[in-house]
């Protein structure tokens, strides 16, 4: 990447301006969904839900805090300091190709790191608040869903998302005709109506 809104960057800026916290990403994100060309496949939004981990060096990065890591290798550190952010995304074969288009995300943080003030986790004129992964992907599904009001919604998580506390919020904003979880590998697949 090395233009953003028509200024050259390098690719250390470019990432550095997204993962500020001073985004007003709740605006910037229906924007953006509102410029996606052909959101449907099989006139369905196909949606993808995961958590991911970012490791970084400096201590004043927002966000960070030691998570820890179920897929470190042996030589690799199990908690390592890092951003854990949950992510939804747009399902979309581009090119013969699945591709993973990013519709939101939100920083988890850690109640522990909240509760010891942790300079890594201020947010300038906020008080941060602590929000379980499930509650932060439920809350964002469901913007995305009421953007696309009326449009059937297929999720595909992990089972460690794919669960009730997940589930009964979506059940209760988008309609209680939530066909029942389809499993697949240890995946899990419901389709949201």
């Amino acid at each position: 990447m090395n233009t953003l809104f028509g200024i050259d960057v390098n690719p250390r800026r470019f990432y550095t301006f997204m993962e500020s916290n001073k985004l007003p990403w709740a605006k910037l994100w229906p924007r953006l969904w509102g410029m996606i060309p052909a959101p449907l496949t099989n006139e369905r939004l196909l949606l993808t839900l995961d958590d991911s981990i970012n490791p970084k060096t400096g201590r004043k990065i927002f966000g960070c805090a030691h998570f820890f890591d179920h897929t470190a290798k042996a030589n690799q550190c199990k908690y390592p300091w890092a951003q854990n952010v949950v992510l939804i995304g747009l399902l979309k074969r581009l090119k013969g190709r699945w591709a993973c288009l990013p519709l939101a995300h939100r920083f988890y943080l850690p109640k522990k790191a909240i509760a010891s003030k942790s300079e890594s986790m201020n947010i300038p004129g906020k008080t941060p608040s602590f929000h379980k992964k499930v509650q932060q992907a439920a809350e964002m599904i469901i913007h995305v869903a009421y953007h696309f009001a009326g449009v059937p919604v297929t999720l595909v998580c992990d089972s460690w998302f794919g669960n009730d506390g997940l589930f009964k919020p979506l059940r209760k904003h988008l309609g209680a005709s939530l066909p029942p979880t389809r499993r697949t590998k240890g995946k899990v697949a419901p389709n949201i109506n």
